[in-house]
């Protein structure tokens, strides 16, 4: 079991909605209904064998222990009993009963066990020595039975609820992820990836251990304390009473200490940020650090960051330190209640307020309480770690629940094989309300035609490549390819046709001819070799370990990045995109690479209608058309030479950025 300190460490975040949320939680742990039902049998077995054996313990005292109740007691001079011994063992011994069907359901359960076999045993104060032997010895056997049972039905229900919990944990991942892909790029932009990852991970693994750890720790731990506060005040209220005396303020102590602590952890998870953020600053700035000489203020700095960090610690420590002991005292409390007060009335031979007290009942007391004082901390610790996965299951339904900007139609056709013609008519896109990033852009791509695209930063040049795959819709008018406007074919039909090399490539942990095979999984390994020749990958590949099986690190590490382009094309033309799209593609290459690349373009695009965003003149020299964005319109369009000749913003372009290019080169204009 975690420990106390490590389960108030945790944030605690109360759910906004519990009825809708269980609810919904609800119906995923429903399919498992019949293992649920199996665990909540446990629990219930479970805890009537707890709360059944301190009785037993009080059986085994009156009936062979100490059968008559005064020869327990002999030579106490006046504290020797005045009650009669005799009716008040026969009294209090319910295995010797003549008429079991006056017994309670488990008085009966046991008395049947007691006796199974015929096994008969006479009155308490007519037992012979070898009777009152033969008797707790079948006693004992029923109380080892009954922990053995109580044993295996904990595990078994911590079994029954974590199966369930893991399969439940899979169709909840499963279902996040499913979403996850659904989503447009516009949710990603708003989103962190790090904490779309937390909810797929750390929420649902919190609801997984709630349900599967903590909710059967509650129940069982509600069940035994209201069956035990039951049994014992349907077996002597009086004395009920005075043994449960104490249980108000140990619900305070421990909500007391258990919310100070909570509230000491909060304030060290802030300092310990602060230590983390302190750290990786001082790190990340060691060379300025240095340069500036300022070593020794950052060390003290960080001492005094550190001393908060520790202060934090310790407070929250003493709080969670003291509750244990605190519920230990209290209990302590509550036996000495019981063994006092019982002890009291038993040497006196008085009655409680009408009520006979025996050896028995206060050996049985004795176990009550120390049942009742075990869940009391266990309750109030894990009932917010179940708040903090409610907390997290609305976290998680949150996406679950979140439309993606972009959806299909419900009569969104199949998109025919595309041709190559692209209309932009009067498209407009704004990613806030009101902020438009393209105002009424226009413009037409014949198929085969390569149309490069080109303007300061925040122009919109991205977001016209965007809409042709439908990564965004148009805010008003309409992208078009070969006639049909993108948002009534569906998804897709339409991106299947359409290849992507982007500045930033990304590879995956998997073999060369896998991560090549990404966009077209069925491709033959001949197939993907053509692809990887023609983007000319086939050399540094020759070299590399394992050739072609080689497996790349995270993201292609090992790889440089003009290597990870070439695998970028060779992905792209192995799809046979109809449209292809080149992002900067050549923007973070050295001058050889990018020649290799362009000879690799010079392949790819032939036959195919192609749009690029280039920072370097080399991919933009020969495209057909060439469009010049500024502030979301375009302003103007045409070839190179015809541009340079309008000496326009495209001219004024050309001398700030591309003739720099061109004179290092030594390339022609």
């Amino acid at each position: 079991m975690m420990r106390f300190g490590e389960m108030l460490n945790k944030e605690t975040i109360k759910p906004r909605n519990l009825s809708e949320t269980l609810a919904r939680l609800g119906k995923y742990f429903v399919q498992y209904w019949y293992m649920i039902a199996l665990a909540v049998l446990f629990v219930v077995v479970s805890t009537w064998t707890q709360v059944t054996t301190p009785e037993l313990t009080g059986q085994a005292t009156d009936c062979f222990l100490v059968p008559a109740g005064a020869s327990a007691f002999e030579g106490f001079g006046s504290f020797a009993p005045q009650a009669d011994s005799q009716a008040q063992t026969t009294s209090s011994c319910y295995l010797t009963t003549d008429d079991p069907s006056t017994l309670s359901f488990t008085r009966k359960l046991v008395y049947n066990a007691y006796t199974f076999g015929g096994f008969e045993t006479p009155d308490p104060a007519n037992m012979t020595s070898d009777q009152r032997i033969e008797g707790l010895t079948r006693l004992i056997v029923i109380m080892l039975t009954l922990f053995v049972l109580s044993s295996v039905l904990t595990g078994a229900t911590f079994f029954t609820m974590a199966w369930t919990g893991q399969h439940v944990l899979r169709v909840m991942r499963v279902e996040v992820f499913k979403q996850l892909h659904k989503l447009s790029l516009s949710y990603y932009s708003e989103h962190e990836a790090g904490d779309l990852m937390s909810r797929i991970t750390n929420d649902t693994t919190a609801i997984e251990q709630a349900f599967s750890f903590a909710l059967v720790n509650v129940f069982s731990g509600i069940l035994l304390l209201v069956w035990v506060s039951y049994n014992m005040l349907t077996t002597n209220l009086p004395f009920a009473l005075l043994s449960l005396a104490v249980a108000p303020i140990m619900f305070l102590a421990t909500y007391y200490f258990s919310e100070q602590a909570r509230k000491a952890f909060r304030v060290s998870r802030e300092e310990i940020g602060n230590v983390n953020a302190e750290l990786q600053e001082s790190i990340a700035a060691v060379r300025e650090v240095q340069a500036f000489n300022r070593a020794d203020e950052n060390i003290e700095q960080f001492k005094e960051v550190n001393a908060a960090n520790r202060d934090a610690n310790v407070r929250a420590v003493a709080y969670t330190s003291a509750l244990a002991p605190t519920l230990e005292a209290f209990s302590y409390v509550a036996l000495a209640v019981v063994t006092g007060v019982g002890g009291w009335y038993l040497l006196t031979g008085q009655t409680l307020l009408g009520t006979t007290v025996t050896l028995g009942l206060v050996v049985t007391f004795l176990g009550y309480v120390q049942r009742f004082n075990q869940p009391i901390q266990q309750i109030a610790v894990l009932w917010t770690n179940i708040q903090n996965a409610i907390a997290g299951a609305e976290r998680i339904f949150t996406i679950l629940d979140e439309k993606p900007a972009v959806n299909n139609k419900p009569a969104a056709k199949e998109m025919p094989e595309i041709k190559g013609l692209v209309e932009f008519e009067n498209a407009t896109h704004s990613y806030e309300d009101g902020i438009p990033v393209l105002k009424d852009v226009s413009f037409t791509a014949q198929p085969g035609q390569t149309i490069a695209i080109v303007g300061p930063t925040g122009a919109g040049k991205t977001t016209i490549i965007n809409l042709i795959p439908r990564f965004y819709d148009v805010t008003s008018g309409s992208v078009k390819i070969d006639g049909m406007d993108v948002r009534d074919v569906s998804m897709k039909s339409l991106r299947e046709q359409i290849g992507i090399v982007l500045q930033d490539t990304f590879l995956f942990s998997q073999s060369v001819m896998e991560n090549v095979r990404f966009g077209r999984p069925n491709a033959t390994d001949e197939e993907v070799i053509a692809a990887i020749k023609l983007a000319n990958a086939d050399s540094f590949i020759e070299r590399l370990p394992e050739k072609y099986q080689t497996v790349l690190g995270e993201r292609g590490s090992g790889l440089s990045q003009g290597q990870r382009q070439l695998l970028s094309i060779a992905r792209a033309a192995l799809s046979d995109p109809k449209i292809l799209i080149l992002d900067e593609a050549t923007s973070s290459v050295d001058t050889r690479t990018e020649r290799l690349i362009q000879k690799a373009f010079d392949e790819l695009l032939k036959g195919r209608t192609a749009f690029v965003i280039a920072h370097r003149l080399s991919t933009i020299r020969n495209a057909d058309v060439i469009l010049v964005l500024t502030d979301g319109q375009i302003i103007e369009r045409g070839k190179h030479d015809e541009l340079l000749a309008n000496e326009g913003f495209y001219y004024d372009l050309y001398m700030s950025q591309f003739k720099k290019q061109e004179e290092l080169r030594g390339e022609p204009a």
